[in-house]
């Protein structure tokens, strides 16, 4: 089954995860949602399987350097939704997709269990 790593290529967590999935000889697309973006769709197929408390960032700088109008008013998945799709730096990452799994963020024993 195809794993997909959604991220962007400079993000230290993001490497981390390219280079266990390599270490690993797991083959993989990589996914820049910065330069090739993020639908709706894809978001929404995340959603199913992960909350949108997960896959927002509130640890990161940007979720910091939002307004605080802004935040406050992400309180449902929709609103989160639209959030990720304006500002995917926003997002946790990785997003590692295999089927129906969604992993969020880079944990090596993780990775270890679910993808092997």
């Amino acid at each position: 089954m195809p794993i997909t790593v959604y991220g962007i290529p400079n993000c230290g967590s993001v490497q981390k995860a390219r280079t266990w999935l390599n270490g690993q000889g797991l083959a993989y697309e990589f996914h820049d949602f910065k330069k090739a973006g993020l639908s709706k769709d894809i978001i929404a197929a995340w959603l199913k399987v992960v909350s949108w408390e997960i896959l927002v960032n509130k640890k990161g700088t940007t979720w910091r350097g939002l307004p605080d109008a802004t935040k406050a008013s992400i309180t449902t998945a929709a609103s989160a939704t639209q959030l990720m799709l304006d500002n995917p730096s926003v997002i946790k990452r990785p997003v590692l997709c295999q089927g129906k799994t969604v992993l969020v963020g880079f944990d090596e024993s993780i990775y270890q269990e679910q993808l092997r």
